[in-house]
């Protein structure tokens, strides 16, 4: 037994084919850094080091400085402001890419756990993988997708075989609560179980998973914040500014191969919900329906639901590939494979080799070249470069993404008037942002109150063109990707 757990299990094994092959390209590692937020990400973590306290008001604006802040997602900015001081980006990124494969292991481990076989377990897994893509970014939203996978999977076992094992959902959600928002999921994936336990007039689930839920939201309350982050989450969450303007929080768009993933696993684990309400599985219906609206009203749930869709898929596919080898003889291909499946499927731990084949990986395809700074495709980082003494200190207007820029390569000493922090800026200084943005009537207005002395923006805002005609600003540099106008008189 104990050789076993000295050679690298199959689940180990895809582990390490998933950072090769997911991410073996020097774009995929670019796509990881592709969203700004990581860099005031990275500077909020500095800013805990150096103070020792999470802050409370914001330090990176102008526009609202000073205004209390949540920063929710403090313990995974101190994780990533760490590995930056030792690494820099690549560092970064090479944390999140052995994260978001652990994530692909630990979902594969589970449906072997539940008796998929390889074949059905290893396919289903490599689906979620490419539908989950569209939201692998370096961000704290990636110990959700492991959390969100472990915590279902212990669901999972406890509700075939009760264990103490459950009760870790406890700590968890505290540690969740200081990593990301999206512990706010479990306890409503805890809401359905309950809900399922009284549809079903199961007591004992009813009094064993109520007392886990009432644990796990008090755990969650562990934060510098208390329960007012969770009504800050409610409310950012509530927002309709929000869910209209903010791009994750929109519709997916059924348009790229990964989309194309996600829309099969929807309509296939719609239709199997019928069927487990058939069955009378009512949390396994419920949970595939739940985060399917969720990913149908905002992109961000899309691999969630992939992960939560993932068991009921496996499931119903080797039961039926079960069924057609029952009926044929034991020399069949369908039946030999299908044995060899469930054979191969037994090797499914993760041990010491998980961590060897992490740096194994990472040695192999980290391209740290291409990971030096943030993509040059999406980032101004030319700009930046040529007119650093221009741009610091002054009164900046650009995009939210390059303002995530700018905090990351200039701050303490430049503010931004708006970044990628949608939910401190609010209605008010977001429809000030999109005045400017579409250059509504009231866009000279906007741009004297907050006094801006530069403007970087990148080519497809009308506003660049307009300014470029206006006698009170001069054009300093100009290229295929952004425009950087001056103001020529004082700003009133």
């Amino acid at each position: 037994m104990r050789s076993r757990w000295l050679k690298p299990s199959l689940v180990e094994v895809f582990f390490l084919a998933i950072i090769l092959a997911a991410f073996g390209r020097p774009q995929s590692w670019q796509s990881l850094i592709s969203d700004g937020d990581c860099g005031w990400h990275i500077r909020t973590g500095d800013l805990i080091l150096q103070t020792g306290h999470v802050p409370r008001v914001d330090p990176f604006s102008f526009s609202r400085a000073g205004q209390p802040w949540f920063a929710w997602e403090w313990l995974s900015d101190v994780i990533f402001s760490s590995l930056h001081r030792w690494g820099g980006l690549a560092a970064v990124a090479g944390f999140c890419v052995v994260l978001l494969s652990l994530t692909a292991a630990l979902l594969l481990a589970w449906l072997l756990r539940r008796g998929a076989g390889l074949w059905i377990g290893a396919a289903i897994s490599l689906a979620v993988v490419s539908a989950s893509t569209t939201h692998y970014l370096a961000r704290p939203h990636i110990f959700s997708l492991l959390f969100t996978t472990a915590s279902l999977w212990l669901i999972d076992e406890d509700r075939r075989h009760a264990s103490p094992l459950i009760w870790t959902l406890v700590p968890i959600s505290a540690l969740w609560a200081n990593l990301h928002g999206g512990f706010v999921g479990l306890i409503a994936i805890l809401g359905l179980l309950l809900a399922a336990a009284v549809w079903d007039r199961h007591w004992f689930a009813l009094r064993r998973y109520g007392l886990l839920a009432a644990l796990c939201l008090a755990a969650t309350l562990l934060n510098p914040y208390g329960w007012q982050l969770h009504r800050h989450i409610a409310t950012y969450l509530g927002s309709s500014w929000i869910l209209d303007n903010v791009q994750e929080f929109q519709s997916p768009r059924i348009r790229s191969e990964n989309m194309l993933v996600f829309a099969a696993l929807l309509l296939i684990g719609a239709a199997l919900s019928s069927r487990a309400i058939a069955r009378r599985e009512w949390f396994e219906a419920a949970l595939v329906l739940a985060w399917g609206f969720a990913a149908l009203r905002s992109a961000r749930h899309v691999p969630l639901y992939a992960v939560a869709a993932a068991p009921l898929i496996a499931s119903e596919c080797a039961a039926l590939w079960s069924r057609a080898a029952d009926r044929r003889s034991r020399g069949s291909p369908v039946t030999i494979f299908w044995q060899l499946s469930q054979e191969l499927g037994r090797s499914r731990h993760l041990g010491v080799w998980t961590p060897l084949l992490a740096v194994v990986g990472l040695w192999l395809v980290l391209p740290r070249a291409a990971v030096a700074d943030f993509p040059s495709a999406g980032f101004p980082n030319v700009a930046v470069a040529r007119h650093i003494d221009l741009l610091r200190p002054a009164r900046v207007l650009t995009s939210d993404q390059w303002a995530d820029y700018l905090i990351y390569r200039l701050y303490p000493k430049e503010k931004v008037f708006f970044d990628g922090r949608s939910d401190f800026y609010g209605v008010e200084v977001g429809h000030d942002y999109q005045a400017l943005l579409s250059v509504s009537p009231d866009w000279r207005q906007v741009l004297d109150r907050y006094r801006f002395d530069v403007a970087l923006l990148p080519m497809d805002w009308p506003l660049g063109a307009v300014l470029e005609r206006d006698p009170d600003w001069k054009v300093v540099d100009c290229s295929p990707d952004f425009r950087l106008l001056a103001r020529r008189t004082a700003s009133p």
